[in-house]
């Protein structure tokens, strides 16, 4: 996960842990998003598309270019939706929109997390 809102991602990380999803780390910039992503190697990334240092956007395409493969859902406020469009253009698989919605959040996760295992 990459947010620079602590909240958000505290929000976030509960919704993954209560639904057994094992969360490896959490990003505060984008900068240190690709690092860990790099590190870990993750089934899944959450990058908030604002960011500091580097923004999401970048930091997804940095990801992409050392995996294409790399499942990416950017995370967005609403009213961004020109930047939404920019990160699925990118390679983002998906987008969930704040405020964080449960639901929203799950199925989006899992549709991203199952595509390919089909």
């Amino acid at each position: 996960m990459s947010d620079i809102n602590t909240k958000e991602a505290d929000g976030m990380q509960q919704i993954f842990v209560s639904e057994q999803y094992n969360v490896v780390g959490t990003a505060e910039n984008g900068e240190e998003g690709v690092l860990m992503y790099k590190e870990y190697k993750p089934d899944l990334v959450t990058m908030d598309i604002t960011m500091p240092k580097m923004d999401g956007i970048t930091a997804l395409t940095k990801i992409i270019e050392y995996d294409k493969n790399a499942k990416v859902v950017m995370v967005s406020a609403l009213g961004k939706e020109d930047m939404v469009k920019k990160a699925l253009l990118a390679g983002a698989k998906n987008y969930i929109t704040k405020p964080l919605d449960r639901k929203k959040v799950l199925e989006r996760i899992k549709m991203v997390l199952t595509k390919n295992k089909q």
